[in-house]
């Protein structure tokens, strides 16, 4: 079975489909950037670095996928224009990059397409010849006569993923299929933050600003952590924190948000205390799939960032201490995205770079179960 992946970022949501002998045979991204380090990640992919929109561009990706015979269309389109967490501005023209999308499908007719987007995607207008219409009325219009179309919102986490996710799944199945693309059975047992990184050292912050002597006098064993941190993944290693936000997170308990905290609130450089959503300085709690990773997920003061720690004790004050003061590690961001511990990501990328963009990916092992639907995947006993 072969694949064209369209806005393809680094290919998070790719990372298992080898193992159900699916080839992503083509890929497509905008930015060079991602593009770049998608082929280090997937060197045997055709990566096409270019704008969609660009009718040169296109007809390249569109003539290639026809010579290659791609059985299905994967596309992601950019959701900054449609999210929550965006401007949700129905004129934003990134909307509209759904109509290349369809043009593809509609050129290259796979057996099978996948759009996967916000929830709200399904909700969301753009102009057709100057007139509102709903994006998925629009896809049934331009597809409904060649393909079986299933509209759905899922969680992954009710998939095995270790975090709550919830987005728009798109389903088209070409009508002379005998197999119809379905979601996968929801899983009974969700995974919690603990069984994703439950095993893994602990590991304390580094403090920016202070010395090191005070950073050891805050934490004894900074460098036997790190060490052992080392041991599991190099991407397992300390994210950088200031010392007021480490402190406040000393005292913060698992789950809870530090401004339930009347004496270690978050405060700002000045002493005034920060104001702030109760989702912001919290600490994930360890028996529930993490919250949505966000492209912001190195912050303390960003949403449901912090590990969830352990109960280590009193400080000289008698004030009950937490350890793992600090957002998680790229490592258990990579485990609570379902990313293979084996992913080759490249020893010299970029950590801020990689943190920045897999906040917008799609968990692959969910990918994993929904092309399990489609392919011939044998049993143990086979």
């Amino acid at each position: 079975m072969k694949v064209l992946s369209m806005f393809a970022n680094i290919g998070v949501a790719e990372a298992y489909l080898s193992e159900l002998g699916i080839d992503v045979v083509l890929a497509n991204e905008l930015i060079p950037r991602r593009a770049e380090l998608y082929s280090k990640i997937y060197p045997e992919t055709q990566m096409m670095c270019g704008d969609i929109t660009d009718p040169h561009t296109y007809a390249k990706i569109v003539s290639e996928a026809q010579r290659e015979t791609v059985d299905v269309i994967m596309a992601t389109p950019p959701c900054q224009g449609i999210s929550r967490a965006g401007k949700q501005d129905e004129d934003d023209q990134r909307n509209l990059l759904i109509l290349p999308v369809l043009a593809c499908i509609r050129d290259v007719l796979p057996r099978y397409a996948l759009i996967e987007n916000v929830p709200q995607f399904n909700e969301t207008t753009i102009k057709i010849d100057g007139q509102p219409v709903l994006i998925v009325d629009h896809i049934k219009s331009v597809l409904g006569n060649k393909y079986h179309i299933s509209i759905n919102v899922i969680d992954t986490k009710n998939y095995s993923v270790p975090q709550t996710r919830q987005r728009a799944i798109i389903l088209l199945t070409r009508k002379d299929q005998s197999v119809l693309w379905r979601l996968p059975e929801e899983e009974k047992k969700l995974v919690s933050v603990r069984d994703a990184i439950g095993n893994l050292p602990s590991l304390d912050p580094y403090v920016s600003d202070v010395l090191e002597e005070e950073l050891l006098e805050m934490f004894p064993y900074f460098y036997e952590k790190k060490a052992e941190a080392q041991k599991v993944s190099r991407w397992h290693t300390p994210p950088t924190h200031i010392k007021r936000q480490v402190v406040t997170m000393m005292h913060t308990p698992t789950g809870k948000t530090a401004f339930d905290n009347p004496k270690y609130i978050p405060i700002k450089a000045d002493g005034t205390p920060v104001k702030g959503y109760k989702s912001t300085y919290r600490r994930l709690r360890w028996d529930d799939p993490a919250s949505t990773v966000t492209m912001d997920n190195r912050k303390i003061s960003s949403q449901n960032n912090v590990h969830p720690g352990r109960y280590i004790g009193t400080d000289s004050e008698g004030d009950v201490q937490y350890s793992d003061a600090r957002a998680l590690t790229l490592f258990e961001l990579m485990r609570i995205m379902s990313l293979p511990d084996t992913w080759p990501l490249p020893h010299d990328t970029n950590e801020a770079f990689i943190r920045s963009v897999i906040g917008e990916g799609i968990p692959p092992l969910f990918i994993k179960k929904l092309f399990m639907q489609i392919t011939e995947v044998p049993h143990e006993e086979d």
